[in-house]
């Protein structure tokens, strides 16, 4: 085990420059799945890494669940261990467990709410609300549906309340919810991750509006509803559609030129630089991870029957 039981816990830091590069040089698609993946496996590992720390660390303490084979002389030994890092690590694992089931209790709990709210309503595809406050949102389920009121619809004109249901439904179809908690999850089991998470939620509300263009045939006229929604749902919490991810980035975003969907940025690019440093740092927690999991397992399965 040894030092590479500590390296996941801080290897997140290097995947921070393709959050921000991601964002901006990638299509937002493959952007999303790069974050997502490598922020659940740094997440993973990092996780990993302090159950590892608690079992090595807390084994001599009496009173301790663990087979009394492991606190033996020979064992601690055997394994290389640090008894402050062990006792703090047990709260920490603990604190990562109880954030995660809270972020999923806060998801399931957002949609329950917003089922009920449409309790009674026609089983359509889009509703309309009457509602005098604009704001508009995708609600996944077996049959998702597409939420507006009729404040934002009013302040939109056909061609951009039809990007704005192009929109909500590229939400739907790519289930960008399921992208969202787990980078949510990541950043909940280690707050190195957060800046992931950020990106996440601009790259996802970017790969919709990308979908929208294609789909509309103007990425002008998505522009254009995207600016409007967040002109008239500025003081709106939930305002949905114009809400995440800097509305002027957006809406420059899609007055540009659309983003290549080449597979995997070059290397000799800034983009593709971060990306295969991301990767490689990922594969290294992956790696440490497996090789302190695996080497504690022999010790003690040599040491005493599991």
């Amino acid at each position: 085990m040894g030092v590479f039981v500590f390296l996941p816990l801080v290897l997140p830091l290097t995947a921070w420059p393709v959050a921000r590069i991601a964002a901006h040089r990638l299509h937002p698609r493959m952007a999303t799945w790069l974050l997502v993946g490598f922020s659940g496996a740094l997440a993973v590992c990092s996780t990993l890494s302090l159950g590892l720390l608690m079992v090595v660390g807390t084994a001599q303490l009496p009173g301790n669940p663990l087979p009394d084979g492991w606190s033996d002389p020979e064992v601690r030994a055997a394994v290389p261990y640090d008894e402050v890092a062990g006792l703090l690590a047990v709260p920490a694992l603990g604190v990562v467990v109880l954030s995660c089931a809270d972020a999923v209790r806060r998801h399931l709990r957002v949609r329950r709410r917003a089922s009920r709210a449409l309790a009674g309503m026609p089983l359509r595809s889009v509703v309309a609300l009457p509602d005098s406050t604009p704001y508009a949102y995708a609600l996944p389920g077996k049959k998702g549906r597409v939420v507006v009121t009729t404040a934002l619809l009013g302040a939109l004109s056909g061609p951009e309340r039809r990007a704005l249901f192009a929109h909500e439904r590229a939400h739907l179809t790519a289930r960008h919810h399921r992208f969202l908690l787990a980078a949510r999850l990541a950043a909940r089991a280690n707050p190195f991750l957060l800046p992931l998470r950020t990106a996440v939620a601009y790259t996802t509300e970017r790969w919709a509006d990308e979908d929208a263009a294609t789909r509309i045939g103007s990425r002008r006229t998505v522009a254009r509803a995207v600016g409007k929604a967040s002109l008239v749902s500025r003081d709106t919490a939930f305002a949905g559609f114009a809400s995440a991810g800097p509305v002027p980035r957006r809406v420059a975003a899609l007055l540009a030129p659309a983003p290549a969907t080449r597979r995997w940025p070059s290397v000799f690019t800034a983009a593709g630089l971060a990306t295969w440093g991301a990767a490689a740092a990922t594969t290294v927690s992956a790696l440490s991870s497996a090789n302190s999991a695996v080497s504690l397992y022999l010790i003690l399965e040599a040491a005493t029957p599991l």
